[in-house]
């Protein structure tokens, strides 16, 4: 039961310091796309977690680290074609 807590309270560690990574760096592209990353990864061994502790199937969790596998795709296609277009990944040199 402790090594539970232990996993569970350092995913969750995971999981705010994504947050906190993702709110901090929204200069650049490329350091909000790793913060998202990361914290994909802490909402992923949280719901794995989740799933071993209720003896479930781990399918979803499959599914899910699909979605974030596609999430990441997307986001380095639209970073390299802001950085040929742009020249640069700071959200300064976006004219809205």
């Amino acid at each position: 039961m402790m090594n539970f807590k232990v996993l569970l309270s350092g995913s969750l560690f995971m999981v705010l310091c994504g947050l906190w990574g993702f709110i901090s760096n929204y200069k650049h592209l490329l350091n909000t796309l790793l913060s998202l990353e990361f914290l994909m990864l802490g909402i992923f061994w949280l719901v794995s977690l989740q799933m071993t502790s209720l003896g479930s199937e781990i399918y979803f969790s499959l599914f899910f680290l699909t979605f974030a596998a596609c999430e990441g795709v997307l986001g380095l296609s639209l970073l390299i074609l802001i950085v040929r277009s742009h020249g640069n990944d700071q959200f300064s040199s976006f004219n809205l």
